[in-house]
C-alpha cells in the first residue's frame, strides 16, 4: 500500500474516532472526496479492503487503523 494511501487512512480514522468514539465505522470510500479524482488509489484501497483483507463493507475504525498500522 502507497504511504499515501496508509497516512490518509490513518488520519481520517483518526478523525472519525475523535469524533463519534472507537465504535464508529467506515467503509473505503470515506478516505476519498465524493468526485472520482484518483482512480489508482481508490483502486488499490478497494483491492486490500476487499480483496486482501475480505472485509465487509463497513468496518470499525479502530480496526482498520490497526490492519494499516
Amino acid at each position: 500500500m502507497k504511504k499515501i494511501l496508509k497516512d490518509k487512512i490513518i488520519e481520517v480514522c483518526d478523525k472519525k474516532i475523535a469524533q463519534k468514539g472507537p465504535n464508529v465505522g467506515l467503509s473505503f470510500y470515506a478516505f476519498f472526496a465524493n468526485k472520482n479524482d484518483n482512480p489508482e488509489l481508490l483502486m488499490e484501497a478497494a483491492s486490500w479492503w476487499i480483496m486482501e483483507h475480505k472485509l465487509d463493507h463497513f468496518e470499525k475504525a479502530v480496526k482498520i487503523k490497526s490492519l494499516v498500522e
